[in-house]
């Protein structure tokens, strides 16, 4: 309340009037410093709050507790430096100091329980077998569970598995990673009965984890008719934390229901505006052949076509397939993207991704076989590599992942450049999740690029795109409870595949009419909180606002126009912050690389639209006729030759001496005779260039 005091309060007056409670395991939790690893990790502010408040919830004597926290801001990282305060301070179950806890990290997928387990690696310094990988391969090697450990890592799957003799036909060729989330109904009965009789959970006392870590919670496991449901009520003693990246929807009320309204949020629109996420581009790109209509100058190579059917979207390469038109847009990504960059593409089925991988190996310039690899359920454990090297950001190869389903959540990959939408993405939480998998920072990644080709920027216009939380304490219904039951991806994948086999319509176009289809692409840009914003605007945010050097287009021009001038704009430019890499890197954004730097600062400056320097160039070759000798022309024309292949850096003083080698053949002297002495030389490569900044389009 407020009112005057006579003087500063002391640390020890503060301390009592924020905590006037004495809590025991709120101050021991607080001598606890967050590990740094060594010094290679520095722990951020919104990481620290929610560490916090989750251990506030843990001495306030919680067991169900939520973090939502959007992808790619450290849900891992927060769950170590809990779990690291947690063991350091010696709290269990008992509460009583006397042991140090055993910590149960449970994932969906084998792939989030390896990067948790990786991340864990601090506690290696207690002990050898601080850290345990659980897996069914060592359990039925060992006739028993691991119990010998501090932290354990499994999947629910693995746990789901067992001495299968009491239940009634179960899936003997589940793999771990197949990430069924559901088991058959008759097996779903007979663990309603007992579970921890068939199951690998069971062989654990209820008690044994204090404190347990639900990777992806929403992803069905708080589902009441969930069978994983079965181990969190097993382990109900057991503290467990949630964590998530997904807002309260009417899709995941349930996982709000178990666990309780989060103690913690940070959003995506958060951790952009903060400097922890990075921004992005799309690339909004429209064919003719988005739609199709059966014509009988088409090939039917497979199947029953509907004869004036108009297949969408959401029917290519599930019930429909055209080849050509796959092809078609292959070709245009490949030709956008830089492709030596991390590139995800997400495609309709797993067949869609075995054909979207091939195309792409035919037109890749890499001669690397394993430039583009296919990651789907159906490459088992050869995907899991080829996942692991693609997160490896000291390996280049692979480069372009292709999948369905399985990439789009839970894949730390830091330096993923471009995200490719070959099929159209339905529900919002997949698609935040989608671009949560670029938006990871890496050094020097500014941004990343999405390239659309089924309008799903069209969520950035949906109300729910990054709005507050509902607040809905109703009960799940039917309909929701099944969604969340069916949202394991990999089973998806599957479901997917067998759905559409059999029906699956083959289409081969006419000859030469893949030839004539036509494309509009169109890039835009969009604020953290879904706004659309102009390309001025966009790098203003990534890299400030330009000084002002020059009042309007005609001073900028003049400035450039002269390679002394220009030199030292570029140097003052540097000393405020926009060295040429940068501007560089502006290029890039506004899809400029063909253009001169002046265009950069026209466009940003005044909204003109980039020139090419072919454009320029030949501009300027107009302007310089009957100007010049035809000695000096040639010269010129060399000259700008040079500056449309390597850039503006061509016609700058210093690389008058090389230009002329490079035209003579190191004979000066020829030159001289040509285009006369060394005055008259330096005034024709300076003068002409007025000319190359006079065009504008």
């Amino acid at each position: 309340k407020e009112g005057a005091v006579i003087g500063f309060p002391t640390p020890d007056e503060l301390w009592n009037l924020t905590f006037a409670k004495q809590n025991e395991w709120r101050d021991r939790f607080a001598t606890v410093p967050f590990e740094a690893k060594g010094g290679t990790w520095q722990i951020r502010f919104y990481q620290e709050i929610a560490g916090n408040r989750v251990l506030e919830g843990i001495a306030a004597d919680r067991d169900r507790i939520l973090l939502t926290l959007a992808t790619g801001t450290g849900k891992t990282s927060i769950a170590f430096q809990i779990a690291w305060k947690l063991f350091q301070s010696r709290w269990s179950l008992a509460r009583d100091g006397g042991r140090r806890p055993r910590i149960l990290y449970l994932a969906d997928r084998n792939t989030l329980a390896n990067q948790a387990f990786n991340d864990f690696n601090s506690f290696a310094a207690f002990a050898e077998d601080a850290l345990v990988r659980i897996n069914p391969a060592d359990i039925r090697k060992k006739g028993k569970v691991p119990t010998n450990g501090s932290v354990f890592f499994t999947i629910f799957q693995t746990f789901m598995s067992g001495d299968t003799a009491s239940l009634p036909r179960r899936r003997e060729s589940r793999q771990t990673d197949a990430l069924d989330s559901r088991l058959h109904e008759n097996d779903k009965a007979a663990l309603s009965n007992d579970s921890s009789r068939s199951c690998y959970f069971g062989e654990y006392t209820k008690d044994f984890f204090d404190f347990i870590v639900i990777d992806e919670c929403h992803r069905g496991v708080a589902n009441n008719e969930s069978s994983w449901r079965d181990i969190l009520n097993y382990f109900s003693p057991a503290v467990q934390l949630g964590l998530t990246a997904t807002p309260k929807r009417q899709d995941n009320v349930d996982t709000y229901a178990y666990f309780g309204e989060p103690v913690y949020v940070y959003s995506l629109k958060d951790g952009i505006n903060d400097g922890f996420l990075t921004p992005f581009k799309v690339k909004e790109i429209a064919t003719t052949l988005d739609e199709y209509v059966y014509t009988s100058d088409d090939q039917l190579i497979e199947g029953d076509v509907e004869a004036g059917r108009r297949y969408v979207e959401a029917d290519f390469n599930r019930i429909i397939e055209i080849k050509q038109r796959e092809a078609h847009r292959v070709k245009l990504f490949m030709d956008m993207i830089i492709q030596k960059e991390k590139t995800l593409v997400f495609c309709a089925t797993q067949q869609h991704a075995l054909i979207v991988r091939d195309l792409i190996n035919q037109m890749k310039t890499s001669t690397d076989p394993n430039c583009c690899v296919r990651v789907t359920a159906d490459e088992g454990a050869r995907g899991d590599e080829y996942l692991k090297d693609f997160r490896n950001n000291d390996r280049t190869i692979p480069t372009i992942l292709t999948s369905s389903q399985k990439l789009s959540t839970g894949v730390d990959a830091r330096n993923v450049r471009n995200i490719v939408l070959m099929r159209p993405v339905n529900s919002m939480i997949e698609f935040k999740q989608i671009i949560g998998r670029g938006a990871r920072l890496y050094d020097g990644k500014d941004y990343f690029t999405i390239y659309d080709f089924v309008k799903a920027h069209h969520h950035f216009s949906d109300p729910e795109w990054d709005v507050e939380p509902i607040d809905n304490s109703s009960t799940p219904t039917k309909e929701t409870e099944e969604t969340a039951a069916k949202s394991d991806s990999v089973n998806e994948e599957r479901k997917d595949d067998e759905q559409y086999k059999a029906k699956k319509v083959r289409i081969k176009l006419r000859d030469g009419k893949e030839r004539t289809i036509q494309h509009m692409t169109a890039t835009t840009y969009w604020s953290a909180d879904g706004k659309p914003m102009s390309t001025a605007q966009f790098l203003e945010n990534l890299f400030g606002a330009l000084p002002e050097f020059f009042k309007d287009e005609d001073e900028l021009r003049c400035i450039w126009s002269t390679p002394d001038t220009r030199k030292a704009f570029l140097d003052g430019l540097a000393e405020k912050g926009f060295g040429k890499d940068m501007l560089i890197d502006m290029q890039k954004i506004i899809d400029a690389e063909k253009s001169d730097l002046y265009d950069v600062l026209a466009y940003v400056a005044f909204a003109l639209q980039p020139v090419t320097r072919q454009e320029r160039a030949s501009n300027a070759k107009q302007s310089i006729r009957s100007r010049f000798s035809s000695n000096q022309e040639t010269f010129l024309d060399f000259v700008l030759s040079q500056y449309v292949k390597e850039g503006v850096e061509e016609p700058d003083q210093e690389k008058l001496s090389p230009l002329l080698k490079l035209k003579y053949n190191n004979a000066i002297a020829d030159a001289a005779a040509d285009l006369g002495s060394p005055e008259q030389i330096r005034n024709l490569f300076v003068g002409f260039q007025k000319f190359l900044y006079d065009y504008h389009a």
